[in-house]
């Protein structure tokens, strides 16, 4: 009987796929990569036709080992890492390190982790794609070459353990200019003007909204315009011009992309990118759902496509009808690719088994985990329904040759509303009266002017960086989220209630980049270069041209900048606790675990000591400040500076909000604010929840 071998990337997925094949197959993982370029050195042989060196990686030598044993004992070897380029590239670099020349070696591949997947993957078992592997070595050698390049010119001239990166530092730019653009606004005044008209007949009036002036639109720039129009039309006549009665359809959504589940999950579920991407792979690999076993529940999770599976568009259609009725069942095939630049490698991201809604699988999910399966599950069931049909009424009142107007609107028929409701889906405010018509006696009861200005652009968030990233092309769906990742962890920029903040050490990093490699962050040269590696995997473009033509303006950067660039110096933030032992106050340094306090008299004076981040919150016992801190086991809890004096702790997020009830803390649960005093029950609703 033949033996047959199948290499995955992880544990986990291993342990799916082996439920799905016979006796005669052993299903192992590598745990990712096995070979890299080495840490030590650039790892190009810049001399040789940039020829890449491949060591194995430190602790996969065991793995490897283990590998070569269950390659002897088979017949066959089916590689089956994941269905993209960094996969094509794990199975080639197994196929080295395992020295498959003599063994008939099988790359598989599939988008979703079951038995038909996985059965029909055998079937149409191929060859390598060298193209794929070759877009991928070209990828990880320019990244290298930035890397290794540039970096220690930044050590050298701001500081140690600072870095640059081919897609990172582009991020950074955005971040930055986006800044700038905020520093430089400088906000405009202008004014609404709200009227609450009385209908005769009724008793609650309707409220109108200016619009303009001899039937055109007109702005109000000031408060003396706003007054002029409400003299004018104290004592005018209201009458109705127009009464007009319309539908309006709003398009079901698409289904995920990395991208767009990326973004929804931070807005709607407050994940960062890498939180999301964590809990997608695990819900692909596969979890323990009780009564059926080890399934993956979604499709792979990097993609840029929208497109479908006809199978999987027939089986949820088929649930939609079941469950919701045939109206709601979409009659058109959505396809968002059209116009896009995609890969399209893949289907979007779906569940799997619709036998297995999120109701059905809650108690074998962690709760991160059931939120994120939901949220797929819900928004590809939408993208399957009929659009949603809005009735709308829409009503323009004219006064003293000023216009004002009035719409309200009300759901006609649900459709994916029904499972899937939009950030810009607001609750209908305005009522219409039923008596309203064109011969309607309309008397002004109120007039409500107001004053704004006007806002700067929106901080980038996690969720809208990753979609400008996406709109510039810069980056792929499996670079979103590393890149956003280090950008913070290097202390680029700093993350507050969502919002990114470029810091003092990430503007003095972006100057030395913008002076020195403006093309390394110059968007338009960025999203060529993504142009390219899509072209190499294409099979159009050698790879090995690429980085030829990439590396001598590279390093003929680098040595200038080495002359050239002066050196900067980040001052240390100094903070308020004084050093017990010399008197002098502490600065907050950085170090492997986080931040610290240190005593600026180094090397004199070598005191330390941990640095609590405040909350913002006053304790509530003594006044103190109340700040984060970590159990010996590392559990985060809430407490006052002031301990041991001070006893005053809490697992929850305390607000600066006290109960009405008892006057205790409230704590943050969830969406809610809850009294801290559990004998009271206090519980609110946080009002404007991101």
């Amino acid at each position: 009987m033949a033996k047959y071998l199948v290499i995955v990337e992880s544990p986990a997925k291993a342990k799916t796929i082996n439920k799905f094949l016979g006796a005669n197959y052993t299903v192992v993982a590598s745990n990712g990569h096995v070979r890299d370029l080495p840490k030590s050195q650039l790892g190009i042989d810049v001399e040789h036709d940039f020829e890449p060196k491949y060591i194995t990686i430190r602790g996969k030598g065991d793995i490897l080992a283990m590998l070569r044993k269950e390659v002897k004992k088979a017949d066959k070897v089916y590689l089956a890492t994941d269905p993209d380029r960094e996969g094509e590239a794990i199975s080639w670099h197994l196929s080295q390190a395992l020295k498959l020349e003599d063994k008939e070696i099988h790359r598989i591949t599939f988008n979703e982790i079951t038995k038909n997947a996985i059965k029909n993957s055998i079937k149409h078992a191929r060859k390598l794609d060298m193209d794929l592997v070759d877009a991928q070595q070209a990828r990880r050698m320019l990244d290298r070459m930035v890397g290794y390049k540039i970096s220690p010119v930044l050590w050298v001239k701001v500081k140690r353990g600072l870095s640059a990166g081919r897609v990172q530092s582009v991020a950074l730019r955005i971040i930055c200019d986006r800044e700038k653009e905020i520093e430089a606004f400088i906000p405009s005044e202008y004014w609404t003007l709200d009227i609450k008209l009385l209908v005769a007949g009724d008793k609650k009036p309707i409220t109108a909204k200016f619009y303009g002036q001899d039937g055109k639109k007109r702005e109000i720039h000031s408060e003396a315009e706003v007054q002029e129009i409400i003299s004018a039309i104290k004592d005018a006549r209201f009458k109705v011009k127009d009464i007009k009665l319309s539908e309006r359809s709003k398009k079901a959504p698409l289904p995920f992309t990395t991208s767009t589940l990326q973004q929804e999950a931070s807005k709607r579920l407050n994940f960062s990118t890498q939180k999301t991407m964590r809990l997608a792979q695990q819900l692909y690999e596969g979890v323990d759902v009780k009564g059926v076993g080890t399934v993956g529940l979604i499709t792979y999770l990097r993609t840029d496509s929208t497109r479908i599976s006809e199978e999987a568009d027939a089986a949820s259609k088929e649930y939609i009808a079941s469950a919701y009725g045939e109206s709601y069942v979409s009659l058109s095939q959505k396809d968002g690719n059209a116009n896009k630049k995609v890969q399209d490698a893949h289907e979007a991201i779906r569940p799997t088994y619709f036998t297995l809604p999120p109701v059905k699988v809650k108690e074998s999910l962690a709760r991160d985990q059931f939120r994120l399966y939901q949220l797929v599950w819900n928004r590809f069931l939408a993208s399957r329904m009929s659009d949603a049909i809005y009735e709308i009424t829409s009503v323009k009142i004219e006064a003293a040759g000023y216009l004002f107007t009035l719409a309200a609107s009300k759901v006609k028929f649900e459709g994916f509303l029904s499972v899937y409701k939009q950030d810009d889906e607001k609750e209908e405010k305005n009522v219409l009266s039923k008596k309203l018509t064109a011969d309607s006696e309309l008397k002004l009861e109120e007039t409500e002017p107001k004053q704004h200005f006007t806002q700067p652009p929106a901080h980038y968030t996690e969720a809208s960086l990753v979609k400008a990233l996406e709109e510039l092309g810069i980056g792929r769906p499996s670079t979103y989220a590393p890149t956003i990742t280090t950008i913070i962890a290097r202390r680029y920029v700093a993350k507050e209630n969502k919002n990114l903040y470029v810091t003092e050490l990430g503007e003095v990093v972006d100057n030395i980049m913008t002076e020195a490699f403006p093309s390394i962050v110059d968007v338009d040269f960025t999203a060529n270069m993504e142009y390219l590696l899509d072209k190499i995997a294409e099979g159009a473009v050698n790879y090995k041209t690429v980085v030829r033509n990439f590396y001598p303006d590279l390093d003929a950067a680098v040595v200038a900048a080495e002359k050239e660039l002066a050196e900067v110096k980040i001052e240390d933030e100094v903070s308020d606790v004084i050093c017990d032992q010399c008197g002098r106050n502490m600065v907050i340094k950085y170090g492997p675990h986080g931040k610290f306090l240190a005593c600026p008299g180094f090397p004199e004076c070598r005191n330390t000591k941990t640095y609590f981040e405040k909350t913002g919150v006053a304790c509530p016992k003594c006044g103190g400040d109340i700040v984060i801190k970590k159990t010996q086991k590392g559990r985060r809890y809430y407490g006052c500076t002031n301990y041991p004096e001070c006893d005053f702790m809490t697992w929850a997020k305390p607000s600066d909000k006290r109960c009405p009830k008892c006057g205790d803390v409230l704590v943050h649960k969830g969406s809610k604010l809850v009294c801290l005093n559990e004998t009271c029950g206090h519980v609110e609703t946080i009002s404007n929840i991101q």
